[in-house]
């Protein structure tokens, strides 16, 4: 049973160079190995606030953009409207124009025919006239081509002359 328990001896030194191992490690190795530790686990919490801190800002630019996005798109369709009333008005100006050019048209023609009618009226009139005075002229002429019939009329005229 020799090989299986260990001697005395063994035990000691064992044990002395553990607590030799031991006081070393103490004195000069766990303080470093700690504050590395603590500077690890600090860096780590460091880290962790950083990262929730940014996961929070990008869900505040997530929100910021989604509102800049909605304000775009209120500003695009009141753009649109806005278009297309601009678009409406000019269609309805352009309509109200080409109607009062109409207007302005017809009443031009009618004008232009009315004078055109007048005018016609007038040389129809200076016709009837001409002709009207060649008509009498031939009659006078056939009525007073003799004397007889000129002293007839001579004495009608006097007759019907009356003097205050």
């Amino acid at each position: 049973m020799g090989l299986i328990t260990p001697g005395l001896g063994l035990i000691f030194w064992s044990a002395l160079g553990f607590l030799i191992v031991l006081f070393l490690l103490t004195k000069y190795a766990w303080k470093p190995i700690l504050s590395a530790l603590d500077e690890r686990e600090k860096s780590i919490d460091d880290a962790l606030k950083s990262a929730e801190i940014a996961r929070n800002e990008m869900a505040n630019l997530k929100a910021e953009n989604e509102r800049i996005i909605h304000e775009a798109k209120i500003e695009r369709d009141t753009m649109l409207h806005k278009a297309s009333e601009a678009a409406k008005q000019m269609i309805d100006d352009a309509k109200e124009k080409a109607h009062q050019e109409g207007v302005k048209m017809i009443e031009n023609a009618k004008a232009a025919i009315q004078t055109e009618k007048d005018a016609a009226l007038e040389e129809v009139k200076v016709q009837v006239g001409i002709l009207s005075l060649a008509i009498a002229e031939k009659v006078l002429k056939a009525n007073l081509a003799s004397d007889a019939s000129q002293q007839k009329l001579m004495e009608d005229l006097v007759k019907d002359i009356k003097l205050n």
